[in-house]
């Protein structure tokens, strides 16, 4: 297990799901967890599973299409920390299942401006702090995984706003990590397959034919679970991988081998 003693991390869409994995991992390998959500219920919960296992974290409420409250997320990081160490911009929303022409503006604006300007916002916050502090006895900088799916690297039937958010999260990781190379600061993107969240177990719930479906055609057999995905990010993070800046991980369990 990769060792993140003393590193803070701020995680996005922490309160459940992939977030929450994510953060509950980075926390047991020595990191200190800044937990952002829009949901506070659920991303105190995340912070309380997290001191009761004698780990340190905080939560924010964040919006994270509303660049303002990023900034301050980042700067109450700060405060409380005193820097900042890993970015994970995870939030996002699933969006209404339909085919392109049954989707509204509203559909297609929403998803912008959370998955899309999330992931923007985010990288924009923790790129200017991470710039204008020491390095903290590593080589790197910092380092920052944005969520990106799947859907990132190829359609999705039924899911237009939704597979276009996720490929702009792949060209936003790509075009960051090339500008910021030089600058010590790695940046990555994860694609997960459908794993089972709170987005994905809400469309099973609604229409449970769908879990058959994807699983039919994940080679593998199966949904991912956000810990698995949790341990993918934490290895992108890792002082071990420097070499590793703008790829896209596919956590895809085969699907897109053939």
């Amino acid at each position: 297990m990769s060792n993140f003693t003393n590193q803070v991390v701020f995680i996005t869409g922490a309160g459940a799901g992939i977030g929450r994995a994510t953060a509950l991992a980075f926390v047991k390998a020595g990191a200190k967890a800044v937990v952002a959500d829009i949901n506070e219920t659920n991303g105190n919960q995340t912070v309380e599973l997290i001191r009761a296992a004698n780990g340190d974290a905080i939560f924010i409420a964040c919006d994270v299409a509303i660049p303002q409250q990023i900034e301050a997320a980042i700067q109450q990081t700060v405060d409380t920390y005193g820097r900042l160490d890993i970015g994970i911009n995870n939030a996002g929303i699933g969006g209404r299942f339909a085919r392109l022409l049954e989707q509204t503006p509203n559909d297609f604006d929403q998803m912008m401006a959370i998955n899309v300007g999330g992931v923007f916002y985010g990288m924009q916050a923790q790129i200017r702090q991470m710039l204008n502090q020491p390095e903290n006895g590593h080589a790197e900088r910092g380092k920052i995984v944005n969520v990106s799916s799947i859907a990132g690297v190829r359609g999705m039937a039924m899911g237009a706003p939704y597979s276009a958010s996720k490929h702009a999260v792949i060209g936003l990781t790509k075009t960051a990590a090339l500008e910021y190379a030089r600058k010590n600061i790695r940046i990555n993107a994860i694609c997960p397959v459908y794993t089972h969240s709170a987005m994905v177990d809400e469309l099973i719930q609604a229409a449970p034919i769908m879990e058959e479906r994807m699983r039919k055609v994940i080679p593998i057999g199966r949904l991912g679970q956000p810990e698995e995905i949790a341990q993918a990010i934490l290895w992108l993070c890792s002082d071990e991988n420097a070499l590793f800046t703008g790829q896209a991980l596919q956590m895809d369990g085969g699907l897109t081998a053939g």
